[in-house]
């Protein structure tokens, strides 16, 4: 099975939360409340520092991908 590029997450002691877990490389987990990223990946400063254009893509997608799933649901 080939995982989707973005994932939602839910836990139940982070009931305020909005995650949006990244299955690709740089994996990450993002909190939409405040944008917090955890990264699944060690990744060194300069690596950050090289990745942050993509990031700021990445984020912006994972935006969207949440908006998207919220309105299927919605709809259904």
């Amino acid at each position: 099975m080939e995982l989707p590029k973005f994932i939602m997450g839910d836990h139940a002691d982070l009931q305020d939360e909005i995650l949006v877990i990244h299955t690709e490389f740089p994996r990450f987990i993002i909190n939409l409340v405040n944008d917090q990223v955890y990264w699944m990946e060690d990744i060194a400063d300069e690596e950050e520092d090289q990745l942050a254009e993509e990031m700021a893509k990445l984020i912006e997608q994972a935006g969207i991908f949440y908006d998207e799933q919220v309105k299927r649901y919605e709809e259904d």
